[in-house]
C-alpha cells in the first residue's frame, strides 16, 4: 500500500511546514507549545451506520470464507472545529505528534517500532474502551473478542519481528494504556514485543522498516490477502493515515504508526479512524469504536 514517503535531514527541517514530536519529548523541532486551552468546537458527521453495516457485512463474509481473521477496517469522518490544523497540533498532548502544513496532523498514541542498542522493540496495540464504562477494565481484559483480536495482532508482529530479529519474544503482553481526550478517558491494550538485531543494522535500517509494513496493527492477518479486501472494502484513499513516522539518530530510532489522524482537502478536515474486526466482532460495537477514536486530546 506504501506509495509516498519523505527522508529529511534533521537540520534541513522547517517549521512553517513540519514540526514533529516522539515519545522522547526532547526529540522535537519545536519547543514546547504555549496556547493554553479554551473551549473547542467538536462536531463529527460519520459514514451513517447503514454504510458502515454493509462494509462490516463484506469483511465478515471474507472472513467466514477464511480469507482474513483479522481485518482494520477504517473510514472517513468530516469534522468541523474552530482550530486549524496547527493549532490542533500545538494543543494536542500525545506520545507521537506530526504536523505537515496545509495537507494533515497526527497525534499518535502508537509506537510502530524502537530501537536501542541494538534491540527492536515493537507495541501493538489494540483493543479500546471508553473508560467511564463501569469496570472498564475488567470488561476490555475479559472480552473474548478483545482476547482473540489481540492475540492475533501479537502473533502477527512476533512474526514480523522475527524476520529481521533474534531472540524474538514478547516481554510484556496486554497491559492497558490511558488516553485523555477532549470528550472522556480512553483505556486501549497494549503489548511489548523485542529481539536482538545483528551489529550491523544500521546498514540495512531501510530493509528492517520496509520488511514490517504496513504494521500489522492497522492491517490484519494474514497480511497480503487482508490488505487486497481492504482496498475493495474501505473504498476510500487512506492516504498517509496508518503510514509511519519517525527519527533516527544514527544508532537509535523512534517511530509511531499514522493513527488519530486528520486531513486538510480544500475547506474541510477529515478525521480517519476505525477498529479491528474478528469473527467475533458486534458490528454496533464497532462502529461505535470507530466513533469513539474521533478525538483530539486536548485536555
Amino acid at each position: 500500500m506504501a506509495q509516498n514517503g519523505y527522508l529529511i535531514k534533521y537540520q534541513d527541517l522547517d517549521d512553517r511546514y513540519i514540526r514533529f514530536q516522539l515519545s522522547d519529548k526532547s526529540v522535537s523541532n519545536l519547543e514546547k507549545s504555549s496556547q493554553q486551552p479554551f473551549d473547542i468546537q467538536w462536531d463529527i458527521y460519520p459514514i451513517n451506520f447503514e454504510k458502515y453495516r454493509l462494509k462490516f457485512n463484506s469483511v465478515m463474509e471474507n472472513i467466514h470464507c477464511g480469507n482474513s481473521y483479522l481485518l482494520n477496517l477504517t473510514q472517513p469522518t468530516m469534522v468541523n472545529t474552530n482550530l486549524n490544523l496547527l493549532e490542533l497540533y500545538g494543543l494536542s498532548v500525545s506520545k507521537y505528534k506530526l504536523w505537515l502544513k496545509d495537507l494533515f496532523t497526527v497525534f499518535s498514541p502508537e509506537t510502530f517500532i524502537k530501537i536501542e542498542d541494538g534491540r527492536i522493540s515493537t507495541f501493538p496495540m489494540k483493543g479500546t474502551i471508553n473508560a467511564s464504562i463501569e469496570n472498564a477494565e475488567q470488561t476490555i481484559m475479559n472480552d473474548i473478542k478483545e482476547q482473540a483480536e489481540h492475540a492475533t495482532i501479537v502473533d502477527l508482529l512476533r512474526n514480523d519481528l522475527s524476520r529481521v530479529a533474534e531472540k524474538v519474544e514478547v516481554k510484556k503482553y496486554r497491559y492497558i494504556d490511558k488516553i485523555f481526550t477532549n470528550q472522556h478517558e480512553l483505556l486501549q491494550t497494549s503489548s511489548q514485543i523485542t529481539g536482538e538485531l545483528p551489529e550491523n543494522y544500521c546498514c540495512y535500517l531501510g530493509n528492517i522498516i520496509f520488511s514490517m509494513l504496513p504494521a500489522g496493527s492497522i492491517s490484519g492477518a494474514p497480511k497480503r490477502k487482508t490488505l487486497e479486501i481492504i482496498r475493495e472494502v474501505e473504498d476510500y484513499d487512506r492516504g498517509f493515515y496508518t503510514g509511519i513516522f519517525g527519527y533516527f539518530d544514527g544508532k537509535n530510532l523512534d517511530s509511531a504508526v499514522m493513527i488519530r489522524f486528520i486531513e486538510k482537502k480544500g475547506d474541510q478536515l477529515i478525521f480517519k479512524s476505525g477498529g479491528g474486526i474478528t469473527s467475533f466482532s458486534d458490528c454496533k460495537k464497532e462502529y461505535g469504536e470507530m466513533l469513539e477514536k474521533v478525538y483530539v486530546p486536548i485536555y
